[in-house]
């Protein structure tokens, strides 16, 4: 295994899993989490290299997750990819502004999650 730790939040089971496995195929230890609320808490247990994380999710969204995050000085290190359908230019000025490092647009091919991934984690 990379000493890379990736984690994947999307409240759609498929796209969480297919994520999951394309990741891990690149030899990336990949935790998951369904909701914001689950992000958060991992991000803070497993404190991992990079999130892929969905905007549109229950109980708190991809945006307040990324706020909250980036407010914590002990995670400034983790880099955080916003998964999103919203592909509006005011979507993506959201997401940089809460701290985002950046934005992909759904759909996405899961080799594309593979190459952003080397590329934001340099391998």
């Amino acid at each position: 295994m990379s000493q890379h730790k990736i984690l994947v939040v999307d409240d759609e089971p498929f796209i969480c899993r297919s994520l999951s496995f394309v990741l891990r195929k690149g030899n990336y230890e990949v935790i998951e989490a369904r909701n914001g609320e689950e992000a958060i808490a991992a991000i803070r247990d497993h404190r991992p290299d990079l999130v892929f994380l969905d905007v549109m999710m229950p109980k708190i969204n991809g945006f307040e997750v990324t706020e909250q995050v980036r407010s914590d000085p002990d995670l400034d290190n983790v880099k955080i990819i916003l998964l999103t359908a919203k592909g509006q230019e005011s979507d993506r000025e959201v997401g940089k502004t809460a701290g985002a490092n950046d934005y992909m647009t759904k759909p996405f091919s899961p080799t594309k999650i593979l190459e952003r991934a080397r590329e934001v984690l340099g391998g």
